[in-house]
């Protein structure tokens, strides 16, 4: 029951922005504009302003690029020998390499190794922020519209799109011991709070759009595979000769096993890479969690 108790909040969330598509006709780009490079960045800096910079991060980095560049290998090789174009290249990898180690893997972490577990899980929450805030934008513009005929695009958008350098800040204030007034943290508290519940409400907006008949249940079958289980196999075997301990190596392994991060479905709405395939794999992969998770961790725990 807490397991579900978990989840409710998640998909309440979504219905209120599956309430705004369907009876308010809200218009969900300038909402994903807004959140991308208006409130993201708040997030970005007070995540990394706020946690302590340690040696965790190099293991728990290293963990993460290893996950995400063999991921990306996956994606492209089934993309190749597929022959599909970028744009749907793109939307598989946002579908299935991203995963949703924050407000669904922080608590289900806290829930299940407690405050020392829940330690690691904000690390990691950090970290794949700033991967998804530059590879996943990468991805993404190289699958839109605009990153299909001009090849310095995709990295043109991440430089424009300012998540990173509200990362890059907070680093450098965090380092540097500069700190913040309390009016003014009170404020970055505000967005940044507000800023998870809004992606989460884009999501819920998108969903709102599929149709039954527009679902691609080849290619979105092969996408939960990979994220529910291939992912986590993975990831237990980059673990393996790891010098941290069990319950890191464990923690790791949760967090691979996550579904879709919200946050790619923003990424594939903002740059046209197949925002409605990428926002239902989140869905579908969100819901099957609610079988493998509990399996996963009757292995684990």
């Amino acid at each position: 029951m807490q397991f579900i108790g978990v989840l409710i909040p998640i998909f309440s969330i979504f219905a209120i922005g599956y309430i705004g598509i369907r009876f308010l006709r809200m218009d969900i780009k300038s909402i994903s504009t807004l959140t991308i490079y208006l409130m993201s960045p708040v997030l970005a800096f007070r995540t990394f302003f706020e946690n302590d910079l340690n040696m965790d991060y190099i293991y728990l980095g290293g963990f993460l690029l290893a996950v995400c560049l063999v991921s990306l290998l996956f994606c492209y090789l089934v993309g190749y020998f597929r022959g599909w174009d970028g744009s749907e290249k793109s939307g598989f990898i946002l579908a299935s390499v991203f995963m949703n180690n924050g407000n669904y893997g922080t608590p289900l972490v806290l829930l299940v190794f407690g405050e020392e577990g829940f330690h690691y899980a904000i690390i990691l929450m950090v970290l794949q922020t700033l991967i998804m805030c530059t590879i996943g934008i990468y991805v993404a513009a190289k699958g839109g519209e605009a990153g299909e005929n001009i090849s310095i695009s995709p990295l043109r958008n991440v430089i424009r799109v300012p998540i990173i350098y509200g990362a890059v800040l907070g680093i450098i204030l965090n380092v540097s011991g500069i700190g913040i007034n309390q009016q003014m943290m009170t404020a970055i508290d505000m967005v940044a709070d507000a800023t998870i519940p809004v992606i989460m409400i884009v999501l819920g907006m998108q969903l709102a759009m599929i149709k039954l008949n527009d679902l691609e249940f080849g290619k979105l079958s092969l996408s939960v595979l990979f994220r529910l289980i291939i992912a986590p196999i993975i990831a237990y075997l980059i673990t393996l000769p790891m010098p941290i301990d069990e319950m890191v190596k464990d923690i790791l392994i949760l967090s691979a096993a996550m579904p879709t991060a919200a946050n790619t479905t923003m990424y594939a709405l903002q740059f046209g890479a197949r925002p409605n395939f990428v926002s239902s794999a989140t869905l579908i992969t969100t819901i099957l969690s609610l079988v493998t998770l509990p399996v996963l961790l009757f292995i684990l725990v």
